[in-house]
C-alpha cells in the first residue's frame, strides 16, 4: 500500500472555500480503481491548515498523478495556498487495510 499524508496551508481568505475547491478532485480520486481512501481533515489548532490522508494499492499512485483530475488540481490549488504543501509518502508492505488499535478497544 502507498500511504501519503499532505499538509496544505491555505491563505486565510481561502480556508472556508478550500473543500469546495478540491471537491471534484476528491470525488474523482475516490473513484480511481486503486484508491483505498482519500480523506480531508482540518486542523483544530490552525483553521487554515488541512491534512489529506490518502492511500493507493501498490502501483496506483502513478496513474493517479498522471490523471487529468490530478493535473487540474495542481493548476487550481496554488491560488489558495499560503506555502508549498508538506508531504510524507511511504509504502507499507503487506496490507491494504486499516489495523485495529491495540491500545484501545471498544466492545
Amino acid at each position: 500500500m502507498i500511504l501519503i499524508v499532505v499538509k496544505f496551508k491555505t491563505k486565510p481568505d481561502w480556508a472556508e472555500r478550500w473543500l469546495d475547491l478540491v471537491s471534484d478532485f476528491t470525488l474523482a480520486t475516490r473513484a480511481e480503481p486503486a484508491n483505498l481512501w482519500f480523506e480531508w481533515s482540518r486542523s483544530s489548532d490552525d483553521s487554515n491548515e488541512f491534512v489529506l490522508v490518502e492511500a493507493f494499492q501498490d502501483g496506483g499512485a502513478e496513474p493517479h498523478v498522471n490523471s487529468l483530475h490530478f493535473k487540474r488540481a495542481m493548476q487550481d490549488m496554488p491560488q489558495a495556498l499560503a506555502e508549498t504543501p508538506h508531504i510524507i509518502n511511504t509504502t507499507i508492505e503487506g496490507t491494504d487495510e486499516w489495523s485495529l488499535m491495540g491500545e484501545l478497544s471498544v466492545d
